[in-house]
């Protein structure tokens, strides 16, 4: 169970690690189309800053922070096998 879990939370991460960048490729994107005068989408990459890129950020660090801790404290007790 806690193996399924485990993986099911990574898997959440992986695609929201791509989700993060790919908005950054956009957003990247869309700069250097401003700056040539190409409208790329970033009035919407903005708009879509606080409802979904912001949190989807927020979520990889979480996780990524989430994830070291149970790492650490499965190595500190002893029951995470991997050194």
């Amino acid at each position: 169970m806690k193996d399924m879990i485990s993986r099911t939370i990574s898997w959440i991460l992986v695609v929201d690690l791509g989700l993060v960048l790919a908005a950054f490729a956009w957003f990247m994107a869309a700069v250097v189309g401003r700056s040539m005068n190409l409208n790329l989408g970033l009035d919407l990459w903005y708009s879509l800053w606080n409802p979904l890129i912001l949190p989807a950020i927020s979520v990889l660090m979480a996780g990524a922070i989430a994830s070291g801790v149970m790492g650490w404290i499965g190595r500190k007790f002893g029951s995470d096998p991997t050194p």
